[in-house]
């Protein structure tokens, strides 16, 4: 389990603020479903949701209205799993939520918390219920007991019920940037600055995502995008440019780790040319995805100003688009590099 402040998750401002106010002011409904995409921090808030609520020395800062410590007795018990008051149910090895468990659930909520001010529920991966443990959970969701409080979190809430729906009010959790990804890599997950930009960039929002890439096979992506990229800033001339991508096809073996090879390569060069589009409109350089590579960035820059930016950020995405449709490889990055 995570036992973390609200103070500490990265992204999900609006949500974990309007949550910590909705605690302050006890006015958290008994039953929430926290939706998103996959690996975004939703389990996360939950628990922190809980910390919260239970936390013996809850805080105030000018950004939240209430917060968990972190550091008190029933925060670390919440933290190691072993809190009596906060229930995590989570999908077995047969990778679904059983009606035995929620039963079970159901009757340990009907009692006054054991330790806390309320009991709280996390129904981790709800879509996994089974109908009939669905089923099972409406009349709970319906008049819940007044001490405790259901968070189902969901990156398939369209897969429950539509009568499990309709009880919980939902909160849409969006993904993260890839600034804000990378940042929960290197700060929880030990990965180097430069190994978590390039996971990050092709993360599409997911922390998740990028903890189940190969780091170091995305760092080598990266890179190759930013080679092209300053070929392409360096000269027109067609065969030197075609020549630049000769190593970006052909290493791994097969025709399917070629596209997938050439398909991070593509990844990473939208998030490259993305970053220069807003170096070009003077954005805020905290907004760009590889911030680590800023200085090199801004070198490139000079050649990619928006329009082109935008132009090659378009061949890209056709180049993509392309690859899924089972264009040769070697056809595309020789195509994308002329475009660039």
């Amino acid at each position: 389990m995570f036992a973390v402040p609200f103070s500490s998750i990265i992204g999900h401002r609006r949500v974990v603020s309007l949550l910590a106010r909705a605690v302050a002011q006890a006015r958290l409904p008994p039953s929430l479903l926290l939706a998103g995409a996959a690996g975004v921090g939703k389990r996360r808030i939950a628990l922190a949701v809980a910390a919260t609520v239970n936390c013996l020395q809850p805080r105030q800062t000018p950004e939240l209205e209430r917060d968990a410590c972190g550091e008190c007795a029933s925060c670390r018990r919440i933290e190691r799993g072993v809190h009596p008051d906060v229930i995590l149910v989570e999908p077995g090895d047969t990778g679904s939520i059983k009606i035995e468990q929620v039963r079970d659930v159901i009757d340990r909520a009907g009692y006054r918390p054991f330790e806390g001010r309320r009991r709280v529920v996390v129904i981790d991966e709800a879509d996994a219920m089974v109908p009939a443990a669905q089923n099972a959970l409406l009349k709970t969701l319906e008049e819940p007991p007044s001490a405790s409080i259901f968070l189902l979190v969901s990156s398939l809430p369209d897969a429950l019920l539509p009568t499990v729906r309709s009880r919980c009010p939902r909160l849409r959790l969006s993904p993260l940037s890839p600034a804000e990804v990378a940042d929960v890599l290197v700060r929880d997950h030990d990965y180097a600055e430069a190994d978590a930009r390039a996971a990050a960039a092709d993360a599409e929002g997911s922390v998740g995502r990028a903890l189940s890439a190969e780091a170091a096979d995305l760092t080598e992506a990266r890179a190759a995008a930013q080679r092209i990229l300053e070929q392409a800033a360096r000269t027109g001339d067609p065969s030197r440019l075609i020549d630049s991508v000769k190593d970006v096809v052909g290493k791994k073996g097969s025709s399917a780790g070629e596209r997938e090879q050439l398909a991070a390569c593509l990844r990473a060069t939208a998030s490259l040319l993305r970053d220069l589009g807003l170096l070009a409109v003077h954005a805020d350089t905290a907004t760009l995805a590889n911030t680590d590579l800023q200085p090199q960035l801004q070198a490139l820059s000079r050649s990619y100003d928006g329009d082109r930016a935008t132009r090659a950020y378009s061949a890209v995405d056709q180049a993509l688009a392309a690859l899924e449709r089972n264009a040769s490889p070697k056809v595309v990055v020789d195509w994308v590099v002329l475009q660039i």
